[in-house]
């Protein structure tokens, strides 16, 4: 569940981008960081590893005020892709209101998406949160490669998941802010129950999503 300050009225959801090394995770915070204008918009902050090639994760908040004087904030993070940094992963993982699965669409990274997709609900697990009811969406991203996955391939072998399905160049931000509003409809759901969004703060689900985008 998101974090609620009283004393200051804020509302704080952490959203994760999630995959495997080089899917685009990072690039998609970057567009999204473009594209989108809501009332608050933060920088991006870069963190690197130690060795100077991968990213430690991303910080890209984004935030809005309710017609109730609620301010609603974003913090959205990616997590580096390489399997020596799953203790990283984990640590940002928890306590994620969220989760973008970015997963490569070439027909050369099926193994690798799968894997880290296993990575993903193994490490919910292990955070603590509850995999059935996270709210969570799937990009395949890198649309305008050659070599990838037919849309028709992908849908086939994903058509017994119960996640939004989107797909993406995140290069050109094809997708991204689609990808984002799914995940935030998601979010929107998940949450009302015990916030009662629209009832106590004069938000329903378009204007959630329109107050995180701008």
């Amino acid at each position: 569940m998101p974090e609620f300050d009283p004393q200051t009225s804020k509302l704080t959801f952490k959203l994760v981008y999630y995959g495997p090394a080089q899917g685009g995770k990072t690039t998609n915070l970057m567009k999204l960081h473009d594209l989108v204008a809501p009332d608050m918009k933060g920088e991006i902050m870069t963190l690197e590893t130690q060795n100077d090639r991968t990213l430690f994760f991303d910080l890209l908040p984004l935030g809005f005020r309710a017609p109730s004087g609620l301010l609603v904030k974003f913090r959205l993070f990616t997590v580096p892709g390489q399997v020596a940094h799953d203790g990283t992963r984990k640590a940002v993982l928890s306590r994620a209101d969220g989760v973008v699965f970015v997963a490569d669409s070439q027909k050369t990274q099926s193994v690798n998406n799968g894997e880290s997709f296993q990575n993903l609900a193994d490490n919910v697990a292990r955070v603590g949160l509850n995999f059935d009811k996270l709210p969570l969406v799937v990009q395949f991203n890198k649309r305008d490669l050659p070599n990838i996955l037919s849309e028709e391939e992908i849908m086939q072998r994903w058509s017994s998941a119960p996640w939004p399905l989107l797909f993406s160049s995140a290069l050109d931000g094809s997708g991204v802010r689609e990808t984002f509003a799914a995940l935030l409809r998601q979010v929107y759901r998940t949450c009302n129950p015990e916030f009662d969004f629209q009832a106590k703060h004069g938000l329903d689900e378009e204007a959630f999503v329109k107050g995180a985008m701008g």
